[in-house]
């Protein structure tokens, strides 16, 4: 998981992608845990208790990791767009 940590800040730096002050403390502050403790979180109902990450932590971390390689953001939630929903014609 340090790995994927320093990857990221690695391939944004790399591209040029200035990532928020928020997140360049997030991925401080669990690199920070994981060197200290082996894990970045202590509530068992957060995660996999044999993980390092809580399932949420997993997930911003894989956002940063899009933003850095400039990959467009994912929905979370709702239902998909389609071209009809958005005016477009129908095909």
């Amino acid at each position: 998981m340090l790995r994927a940590l320093a990857r990221a800040k690695r391939t944004a730096a790399r591209a040029g992608v200035d990532l928020s002050e928020w997140e360049g403390e997030f991925i401080g502050s669990v690199e920070a845990r994981l060197k200290t403790y082996g894990r970045a979180f202590a509530d068992p109902e957060k995660g996999d208790p044999a993980g390092v990450v809580s399932a949420r932590q997993a997930m911003k971390l894989k956002e940063i990791a899009a933003k850095a390689k400039g990959e467009a953001r994912k929905p979370r939630f709702g239902r998909r767009r389609t071209a009809a929903a958005d005016g477009g014609e129908e095909a």
